[in-house]
């Protein structure tokens, strides 16, 4: 019987360390995301689209050369209104353009105004609503504010602002930002407000830490899927807007493509040569609903309540 335990057991050396570690697999939040992310297999895909989407707006007009305003085919009656093609892909249009060089530097205008706006709107909108949801003072100038331009329409705004300055892609630009920051700043205030008297937040405030740091460190990280949600509707927003003002013929110059311009010159060939109004649609739609879905499925994927 003594020979039976002896083999079952052995001794082994004690480990003081054993005991302070913990048998858990290590948690990274990015990591966690991330794998959040490509489970939807929808949102992988969009992303791709996106992907490829930006490359050609962003590169393709910088070799194609692409002149909104050039003429010098439009007496070259074989390269006018040519249909879609091997050749010339979406087709050309009146002036023997080539209608794909124009939806990409189209695109390339309206993204770039999308995604400046976008970026400017949350760094204001992030760092004034985080201030305001602290401090009392700014908050009785803050509320009055928000109060009186959220009662303007924000089109509106735009559009004044834009014809007082006058037309131009950094006039356009500024217009839809002067004011936009501010619905943004409102709603970090009341993130701001609903978690600064948590416990470990007035913790850290007794123990003297300073005002910037609890913001940074203990309020802000916890409102990444808040402030994702928002920019996934902002930027296909900003990009609408600038399409409806450049169709409208308001804010960009008549020598500065962009899809709204573009959809609105080829109106009037809805029925005659319908591919050069419904291309540029198909584009501007690929491009909101791919930017809406990457930017709500990413927003639910930072959200660490989704983690398993």
């Amino acid at each position: 019987m003594q020979k039976i335990a002896d083999e079952r057991f052995q001794f082994v050396k004690l480990d003081a360390l054993a005991s302070e570690r913990i048998d858990a697999p290590r948690y990274s939040y990015w990591n966690s995301v991330w794998r959040k992310f490509i489970s939807n297999k929808v949102a992988v895909t969009m992303l791709i689209v996106l992907a490829l989407t930006l490359l050609m707006s962003f590169i393709q007009p910088t070799f194609s050369g692409y002149d909104f305003m050039d003429t010098s085919n439009i007496n070259d009656i074989g390269a006018r209104y040519q249909w879609p093609s091997f050749q010339y892909w979406f087709g050309t249009d009146g002036n023997g353009h080539s209608l794909f060089d124009a939806v990409w530097a189209g695109a390339k205008t309206s993204l770039s105004i999308g995604l400046l706006a976008t970026l400017f709107t949350f760094v204001v909108g992030i760092t004034v609503g985080a201030v305001w949801g602290y401090s009392k003072h700014l908050d009785r100038i803050m509320i009055e504010v928000y109060n009186v331009v959220s009662n303007v329409p924000y089109i509106l705004i735009v559009i004044v602002i834009s014809y007082a300055m006058g037309s131009g892609f950094w006039n356009l630009l500024f217009a839809m930002c002067i004011t936009s920051w501010v619905g943004t700043a409102y709603s970090i205030r009341i993130q701001v407000m609903i978690m600064r008297d948590r416990e470990y937040n007035l913790a850290s405030q007794t123990l003297g830490t300073p005002l910037h740091r609890v913001i940074q460190k203990n309020i802000l990280p916890y409102l990444i899927s808040v402030i994702v949600t928002q920019m996934s509707r902002s930027l296909p927003a900003f990009i609408s807007s600038e399409v409806f003002l450049s169709y409208i013929g308001v804010g960009l110059g008549a020598n500065i493509p962009s899809l709204g311009r573009i959809i609105s010159t080829y109106t009037s060939s809805m029925t005659t040569h319908p591919y050069l109004f419904w291309i540029p649609v198909g584009v501007l739609a690929l491009v909101s609903v791919s930017l809406y879905i990457v930017g709500q499925t990413l927003a639910d994927a930072s959200d660490p309540r989704t983690h398993m």
